[in-house]
């Protein structure tokens, strides 16, 4: 057991500097989030889910502050899933406004920070609005250089799978032409290094539907945390944990 779980396990107080505890030898070089529990933390309080939602959005600015403070190079975080619109209307707009409220306050301190902003999904169904704001936080962010976050809005792993073998069809590439190279430059990720760990929090153990390409070789991580606690302390165990993995792509580790 490392530092890091000890420091939970005995529900001690952490270390005034979490950052000096992580291993920076061992980091992920992309970290990818299934954010879950807000509306199941929300609940547990007596709260609205939109309280929950709302909690939610100041662990985003945690966890994408404490990426770029230690060096991570890319964070997918899964905020609207193609299959998030089954949800009550109101619970919807109450998500595209949070989005919107989040690119409004933050976007200059991201910027500031030299957080690059980009896409994943197809964000021409959302709210005009919402995509206006997604376009200018891009557009804005575009040429800087550190933390790459990949906002993961109106996504689907199927869709975007779908999407590139109907942009492999468009070029009329032969059969010998197409390899796992040429798919990954037609995916959404395309020039960037697959995840090399997946995070999800509130105990579900599945991937819904959330990067089925590029997940093939990331190591998982699965918390019993509500995405709104999942705070630096509990950051720095999934990287720890990370960093203790034996990762053998198939082949032999130096243990077997």
């Amino acid at each position: 057991m490392g530092i890091i779980s000890k420091i939970l396990f005995g529900k001690k107080k952490p270390a005034a500097d979490i950052y000096a505890l992580i291993d920076k030898r061992r980091l992920p070089r992309h970290v990818a989030v299934i954010m879950d529990g807000n509306g199941r933390w929300a609940k547990a309080k007596g709260l609205p889910r939109s309280a929950g939602h709302r909690a939610g959005v100041e662990r985003v600015r945690t966890i994408i502050r404490m990426s770029s403070d230690i060096g991570i190079r890319y964070l997918t975080l899964f905020a609207f899933s193609t299959e998030n619109w089954k949800r009550p209307a109101d619970e919807v707009g109450v998500l595209m406004k949070l989005l919107i409220e989040y690119l409004i306050k933050e976007l200059a301190e991201l910027h500031k920070k030299n957080v690059c902003i980009k896409t994943l999904g197809d964000i021409t169904e959302l709210p005009k609005a919402v995509a206006d704001e997604i376009k200018r936080a891009v557009r804005t962010t575009r040429a800087n250089t550190g933390l790459t976050v990949n906002m993961a809005v109106n996504y689907g792993g199927r869709k975007e799978l779908v999407d590139a073998v109907k942009a492999a069809v468009r070029e009329a590439r032969g059969q010998n032409d197409i390899d796992e190279s040429y798919v990954s430059t037609l995916l959404s990720t395309a020039g960037q290094p697959d995840p090399d760990l997946l995070i999800r929090t509130s105990g579900e153990q599945r991937i819904s539907n959330f990067l089925l390409y590029q997940l093939a070789y990331a190591e998982f991580y699965f918390t019993d945390t509500l995405w709104p606690d999942f705070d630096e302390l509990q950051y720095a165990k999934a990287l720890e944990c990370f960093a203790e993995r034996n990762r053998r792509y198939g082949g032999l580790g130096g243990t077997d």
